[in-house]
Parts: C-alpha cells; structure tokens; sequence
C-alpha cells in the first residue's frame, strides 16, 4: 500500500531570486501578495518557526511546491493556487483549497486546520 503523502503547494517561484522578490512584495504590497500560504508560513526572510516544527512531526510524508514544479508534476490537476493536498496512490485531493486559505489569519490557525483535515 502507498503511504499518504502531504502536499503543500505554494503559489510562488522557487530560489534566491524569487525568495527576496517575494519579501519586498510581502513588505510593500502586502493586500496584493498572490501567495496567502506564503504570507502565513514565511516571515520576509525565513520560515515561520510553529510551521517548521509542524511540518517536522506530520505523521506522514510532505512535500513542498512551487507553482512551476507542481504542475509540471501534476499537469492534469487543475486547480486554484496555494493549496495544501493529500495524495495517495498518485490521487491527489484538496485538504485546503486556495479560496479557504485567503480566510485564515495565522500560522497557528492554519496548523489547526490541516491537523483537522488530517484526522
């Protein structure tokens, strides 16, 4: 049997360059920064702390995406970014989907959900 596995999708490029843009568009624009996942999980230089050690101790295994690798993964999965997926037996499933992660105001909030999704 194929174990689950935890998706977490970020609707942003990935590296160093991509990374300080998205800082100062989080710094300067905040209401328009296209990644609410992003604004919830990273500070403008690191990764929230609670959300790393929940990432940590998720009794299954997590993978983490940006946008450009995440549909060249899953071409045929068309769906709103950021999103948070289960994936079993190369199903995926939306656990949080992008229009609910825009109503979640905090790490601690969203570490909630996706540990009742999970139950």
């Amino acid at each position: 049997m194929t174990p689950k596995r935890l998706l977490i999708v970020y609707n942003a490029e990935a590296g160093i360059a991509a990374g300080i843009k998205d800082s100062i568009h989080k710094l300067l624009k905040p209401d328009t920064y296209p990644c609410s996942l992003c604004a919830l999980t990273h500070g403008t230089v690191r990764v929230d702390p609670a959300w790393k050690r929940f990432i940590a101790r998720v009794p299954m295994d997590v993978r983490v995406y940006h946008r450009p690798d995440f549909r060249e993964r899953y071409p045929d999965l068309d769906i709103e970014l950021p999103a948070v997926l289960v994936e079993e037996k190369r199903d995926a499933q939306l656990l949080i989907p992008a229009s609910e992660l825009r109503g979640i105001a905090s790490v601690d909030a969203l570490i909630a959900r996706v540990e009742e999704r999970l139950s």
